[in-house]
């Protein structure tokens, strides 16, 4: 049993909320910005993803604001390749942070890996003030650079004092776990965070409540810990926990800001950087690389 489990008595903390969300072909959105990510703010957003990782190449470019997107794998592997960044792999365990902050378009960093099939998680946070327009900030990090706790990988924030390398907010943990079937570990989040949910890619955990593949559940406000024990075979999952972002949620069609005026000018880059992109792209033609336009 792992070193996080069964410490000490636990009271039971309910699920609030329970979704196996929408498909749109290969992707899955369990979360948006005008459901439960009102709910569980800086948490905004989540696809769950599986298919041929030659779907990957084929996402069109797209812009954000307001926002950082960050991308973990469970099955399989996806190269990158970032002309501002580097080239490489990442695999479960590693992660993509985007930062998009006051406006980007993207798309094409990814690409099909070694891997037939890939899954994983696509999650939105939604950024603080002194964030939401500042400059983009991307990493990649392969899998052997990510810390771990226990059987977590520490993908945002810190965890039983663990920090991850991911230049994120403050006040947000964010992980990726795999249970060994019929192992039990005990997730305890800091002191202020009140936002609590997770996601199960494989497997199934009940704690004590039943979550199966492909769901997402949101534990009731509070901050007390929790108990998750796999079924019959490992059991592969997200988890997040945060101190509650105190602003509301003023949508676009690609960005979420804290408030009209941000939202305007996330939307104005956007739509300048978007203008000097096609000029670009009709300069250089269709086989100049532009994996990210910033």
């Amino acid at each position: 049993m792992n070193s996080s489990a069964l410490s000490h008595s636990t009271a039971t903390r309910q699920i609030s909320h329970r979704t196996r969300g929408h498909g749109h072909g290969p992707i899955v959105r369990l979360m948006s910005p005008s459901d439960l990510g009102h709910v569980i703010k800086p948490f905004v957003f989540l696809d769950l993803f599986e298919a041929d990782s030659s779907f990957v190449g084929q996402m069109p470019m797209h812009p954000h604001s307001g926002i950082a997107t960050v991308t973990v794998i469970t099955e399989g592997n996806l190269h990158f390749d970032d002309p501002d960044a580097a080239k490489g792999e990442i695999a479960y365990g590693g992660v993509e942070w985007m930062r998009a902050g006051g406006g980007v378009w993207h798309g094409k960093e990814m690409s099909a890996g070694t891997s037939k099939r890939v899954q994983g998680f696509q999650l939105w946070v939604a950024l603080p003030p002194h964030l939401e327009n500042a400059a983009v900030d991307s990493q990649y990090l392969e899998a052997a650079a990510m810390p771990q706790a226990g059987p977590a990988r520490v993908i945002l924030g810190s965890y039983e004092g663990v920090r991850s390398p991911v230049r994120a907010p403050e006040n947000i943990t964010y992980l990726l776990v795999t249970i060994a079937k019929g192992e039990t570990w005990e997730y305890r989040p800091q002191a202020q965070h009140e936002s609590l949910w997770l996601s199960v890619s494989r497997g199934r955990l009940t704690s004590p409540e039943r979550v199966d593949a492909g769901e997402m559940v949101v534990f009731e406000a509070g901050n007390e810990a929790i108990r998750l024990t796999a079924g019959e075979e490992d059991a592969v999952f997200v988890i997040g926990s945060a101190a509650p972002h105190p602003y509301p949620l003023q949508l676009g069609h690609y960005s979420v800001h804290t408030n009209a005026e941000a939202l305007v000018a996330g939307e104005t880059r956007i739509a300048e950087l978007g203008r000097q992109l096609r000029e670009q792209k009709k300069a250089q033609g269709p086989s100049g690389p532009m994996p990210i336009f910033r």
